[in-house]
Formats: structure tokens, sequence, C-alpha cells
């Protein structure tokens, strides 16, 4: 669970940030959807950025389409933001939809966000995509999902 004000980032009582973040990112940091963990996912991924957050994502696809998707992430209110936006871009679904979810689609469903933060979006489409491949390997090759438990 997050904090009320990850980072008191997001006082929605100062003017300046409303000049830097749209309400819509505020929202989505301050009540992040899909946040959690899926236990035994069709798809996982987890990507470390190289500002040091890591985001990691879960899935289950039926019938072709991302029927449930969850993020964590150890990073910032940015990385919060971008993670929950993800997911909501991204449930509901076919998984070729869901996997050319850009950088751009997250910050422009978000309103955008300051430059120094744009990364964040980029981190949680490049975890989305990772863990659709992820999802994709483990259809053809099944036992490379029971595998995936013993990686670090």
């Amino acid at each position: 669970m997050i904090s009320p004000e990850p980072e008191g980032l997001f006082d929605t009582n100062t003017a300046d940030n409303h000049k830097l973040y749209t309400e819509k990112l505020i929202n989505h940091a301050l009540h992040p959807r899909n946040m959690g963990t899926i236990e035994n996912a069709d798809g996982y991924a987890k990507i470390t950025g190289p500002c040091g957050d890591t985001m990691e994502v879960w899935l289950n696809v039926r019938n072709d389409k991302i029927s449930d998707i969850s993020f964590m992430t150890d990073g910032c209110g940015t990385s919060i933001t971008s993670g929950s936006m993800m997911t909501t871009l991204a449930h509901g679904k076919s998984i070729g939809e869901a996997a050319k979810i850009s950088q751009k689609d997250i910050l422009d469903a978000l309103g955008g966000m300051p430059e120094e933060s744009q990364h964040c979006a980029l981190l949680a489409a490049n975890t989305l995509k990772k863990a659709i491949s992820d999802c994709l390997i483990a259809r053809r090759d099944p036992w490379k999902k029971l595998y995936r438990r013993y990686q670090g």
C-alpha cells in the first residue's frame, strides 16, 4: 500500500504541483489501479529502469484478451502513476493491441508529465511488453512458466 501522498510529490494544495501534474496523474498516484500481484499469472516481467525504479507486471489472458493485470513498483509517484495507467490501458485489450501500448500512449492518457519523469512511462510500457512476451513463450513452451518460479 502506498502512503496517501508519496514523498509529498502530489500535494494537491500547492499551485506548483497543479502546474506540473495533471489531475488525472495525481489521481492515479493517490489511487493506483490494479496494484498488487497475481498468483500463477500467465505472464510476468520485472524490469529495473536506469533511474533505479523496479516495476513488475503480472497478467492473465483469456480468449486472447488481457483479463487481469496488475503491477508493483518500488518507485516514485510517477512510477506508480505510469504503472496504474498502463494497466488501465491494457486491461481488456487483445495481446496484440496491448503490446503496442507505448510510452507516448501512457503519457497522453495521463495528460503529460514533467520531462524528467517521463522515463517512468517508458518503464511501464517496456515491462508490459516483456510480460506479454513471457506469456507467449509460456504458451509455446509451458514448462518455462514453471521455471519462472526459480529465477531471481
